[in-house]
C-alpha cells in the first residue's frame, strides 16, 4: 500500500511542478515575502535617516536586552527574528492553496478522478496521500524560502554594513512547529473542500479565513501593538497542531465516496 500512496503523491507533486504556470504563482509570494520585502526594508534602513520618529517607534518595539549602540544592527535584528518569522505562516498557506489544483477538483478537471477510485486504496488512504503530497510541498517551499531568504539578507547586510547576522532560536519554532501546523490546517481544508468544489476557485476558499488571523498578527509586527516571541510562538504552535490533528481525523471519517461524485 505504500507504493500506491507513493505514487499518487508523486503524481501530484509532479502536476504542480510540471505546469510552469502554478509551478510560477507558487513561487511568486515566497520570493515577495523573502527576497523583495526584506531587501526594500534593509536600503530604506540603510539610507534612510535613523533619527526620524518612525525608526525610533520601530526600535522601541525590540527588548531593551537586544538593543546596542548600532541603529542599523537594531533594526536587522528587529527585521530577521521579529517581523520576517510571520510570512512563514503566510507561505505554507499560499502554497497550500496552489495545491488544491492537484487534489479532487483537479482529478475532476482532467477527469482522472474514476482512475483514482480504482486503485487498491481505501478513501481514507487517497485522502491521507493529497493531503501529504500538498504538505511535502509546502514544507519544501517553505525550507527553500528560508534558506534563500537568509542567504539574501546575509549577503545585503555584508555588503552594506560589514557584518553577519544570525537567526535565533524563534525560528525553530517557527520552520518546525508553528509552520507545519499552519499548512496542514490549511491543506487539510482545502483538500476536504476539493472533494465538494467544482473548480480550483471554489476549493481555494476553505483556506482563506487562516490569512486573516495570520494578517493581524503581520500588523500587529509592523505597528508595535503585538511582538512575538518564543512562548507566543510556542503556544501558537501547539495549539495549531492539536488543531490539524483533529481537522485531519474529522475530515477523514467523513469522507465518502458520495461526497466526490457529486
Amino acid at each position: 500500500m505504500k507504493n500506491q500512496i507513493l505514487a499518487i503523491v508523486k503524481k501530484d507533486i509532479r502536476g504542480i511542478t510540471s505546469n510552469h504556470r502554478m509551478f510560477a504563482t507558487l513561487l511568486v509570494v515566497p520570493i515577495v515575502l523573502t527576497v523583495l520585502v526584506p531587501t526594500l526594508f534593509i536600503l530604506i534602513m540603510r539610507f534612510a535617516p535613523t533619527e526620524s520618529p518612525d525608526f525610533q517607534k520601530l526600535l522601541a518595539m525590540l527588548p531593551l536586552a537586544e538593543q546596542n549602540e548600532d541603529t542599523f544592527k537594531n533594526m536587522l535584528r528587529l527585521l530577521l527574528n521579529y517581523m520576517l518569522p510571520t510570512f512563514f505562516m503566510l507561505i505554507p498557506i499560499m502554497a497550500a492553496s496552489v495545491m488544491a489544483a492537484c487534489s479532487f477538483v483537479g482529478e475532476k478537471e482532467k477527469r482522472t478522478l474514476e482512475t483514482l477510485l480504482y486503485c487498491p486504496l481505501s478513501l481514507k488512504q487517497i485522502f491521507r496521500a493529497k493531503v501529504l503530497a500538498a504538505f511535502l510541498l509546502s514544507m519544501l517551499v517553505s525550507a527553500i524560502s528560508f534558506a534563500v531568504m537568509l542567504i539574501v539578507l546575509e549577503t545585503e547586510t555584508c555588503l552594506l554594513a560589514g557584518f553577519f547576522l544570525l537567526p535565533d532560536a524563534k525560528w525553530l519554532l517557527i520552520l518546525l512547529l508553528v509552520s507545519p501546523a499552519v499548512s496542514l490546517i490549511a491543506i487539510t481544508l482545502i483538500v476536504k473542500t476539493s472533494a465538494k468544489a467544482q473548480s480550483v476557485e471554489d476549493a481555494q476558499q476553505g483556506a482563506v479565513f487562516l490569512l486573516f488571523p495570520v494578517l493581524m498578527l503581520l500588523v500587529g509586527q509592523f505597528t508595535g501593538v503585538l511582538l512575538i516571541n518564543a512562548w507566543l510562538l510556542l503556544v501558537i504552535g501547539i495549539v495549531c497542531a492539536l488543531l490539524a490533528v483533529l481537522l485531519l481525523k474529522q475530515s477523514m471519517s467523513h469522507f465518502k465516496y458520495e461526497t466526490l461524485l457529486k
